[in-house]
């Protein structure tokens, strides 16, 4: 696969994995029946706006990046090390990288969702306001 193509891919990925970003689910209780949807939409906005700035959020899409670029470089040089002993290092290396990047940008893609504190604030946050979180999708 040309280098053009493979990077067009991957930056097709990382903007698809950056338009995903998972949101709390809430349980239809009383305080959600009451309010309606639009409200409790706007309260899950202003207890974000509120976790990004008390608790930090790192971007799904940087995170994504930066293990791309890590496992680019870690393929890289395993392929590097491989294609020495077979007498073609800088062909290993390339192969070696495409590999890596792409399981970089692949274990972003599926990972777990936003950070832990960040998550936890929210949740807390939403609580408080009488609403029942009950997972992130």
């Amino acid at each position: 696969m040309p280098c053009r193509t493979l990077a067009i891919l991957l930056i097709a990925a990382l903007a698809l994995t950056a338009c995903g970003s998972k949101k709390p689910q809430l349980y239809p209780n009383t305080k959600l029946q009451s309010v309606g949807q639009q409200q409790a939409q706007a309260d899950i906005d202003e207890c974000s706006q509120l976790a990004e700035r008390y608790a930090g959020k790192e971007s799904e899409a940087g995170d994504t990046a930066k293990r791309t670029a890590v496992g680019a470089g870690v393929g890289a040089a395993g392929g590097a090390a491989g294609g020495a002993i077979f007498g073609s290092p800088g062909r290993g290396a390339a192969a070696g990288a495409a590999a890596g990047a792409v399981g970089g940008l692949f274990s972003g893609m599926f990972d777990r969702g936003p950070d832990p504190v960040y998550r936890n604030y929210v949740d807390r946050c939403l609580r408080e306001k009488g609403y029942e979180p009950m997972g992130w999708k």
